[in-house]
């Protein structure tokens, strides 16, 4: 006899996706075989999923969707889902983000994760060592949705010209990173300006943080540590963060010149080059 593994539903987004999986199958009359059949993909994989030993995609969860008539609830679980994979101290940053009707960021070290390409975000996330790197991946990717939304967020991002220069998963990595920060050149909703290097010394030295406001919450800053993220709504700290971050801005390229430095480090540092790749790690 088969021992099926029993899933607490209320224990996790995830648990509830599995349990939910398996029980609209069931009723369905469908073996996971039967079903992957259906929806392109292997009978393990849908056992994988329903026992949570694999996380589901917003792709995966469309189809099943259609397979299964389900109305879109499986589409409508998977940010729940994706968004529990992030890490712990990060999940209520991400929820603030999804809700900010403004967000404005100054980063010194990366390119701002909603910007991400999947793989620089990749190599970024390696370098923690996670446990599980492609979950991490695609929970980032899905965080990008929210600039896909028919009323997205403003999304203002002052990048320092450091991050520009910094070969993150090698060259061919980052100039794709590049080529895809220039699409947002003219953009309605999003907007990038570069922090130069010849600026010298800043307002913002200390490091990168986010600004979000909202239609009817107060606003929030949020910084990250080592380890950890710190998110507050303090009135002087709010004071303060405005302040730097109109310094910097002030000190930035305008966007159209920041496109420009862009494009000519895609093309002069990041260029196609004959000899292979290095991925020196730190």
């Amino acid at each position: 006899m088969v021992n099926i593994q029993s899933l607490d539903p209320t224990a996790s987004p995830l648990d509830y996706y599995g349990w939910e999986l398996r029980r609209q199958r069931e009723a369905h009359g469908l073996r996971q075989g039967q079903l992957g059949e259906i929806i392109f993909c292997t009978g393990s994989l849908i056992g994988q999923i329903e026992t949570t030993k694999k996380v589901p995609t917003r792709d995966f969860s469309e189809r099943v969707d259609a397979a299964l008539g389900t109305d879109g609830l499986f589409s409508r679980l998977i940010g729940l889902v994706l968004r529990s994979q992030l890490p712990t101290w990060f999940q209520p940053y991400a929820e603030m983000e999804a809700k900010a009707s403004y967000i404005s960021t100054y980063q010194a070290q990366v390119v701002y994760g909603l910007l991400q390409t999947e793989e620089y975000a990749r190599a970024v996330l390696a370098t923690g060592a996670p446990d599980d790197l492609e979950s991490l991946v695609t929970a980032r990717m899905e965080r990008q949705r929210i600039l896909e939304r028919q009323q997205p967020p403003l999304v203002w991002v002052v990048l320092d010209e450091a991050v520009l220069h910094r070969p993150i998963g090698g060259l061919g990595v980052m100039r794709r990173q590049l080529a895809h920060l220039l699409k947002f050149t003219g953009h309605r909703w999003l907007h990038v300006q570069v922090l130069p290097n010849q600026a010298g010394e800043h307002s913002s030295l200390a490091g990168s943080f986010n600004f979000l406001r909202f239609e009817d919450d107060p606003d929030v800053v949020y910084t990250e540590d080592v380890i950890s993220g710190h998110m507050t709504a303090n009135s002087e700290t709010i004071k303060e963060a405005a302040l730097r971050y109109a310094r910097v801005q002030a000190a930035a390229l305008s966007v159209e010149d920041s496109a420009e430095l862009i494009a000519r480090l895609m093309e002069d540092r990041f260029g196609d080059r004959s000899q292979p790749e290095e991925h020196p790690v730190a």
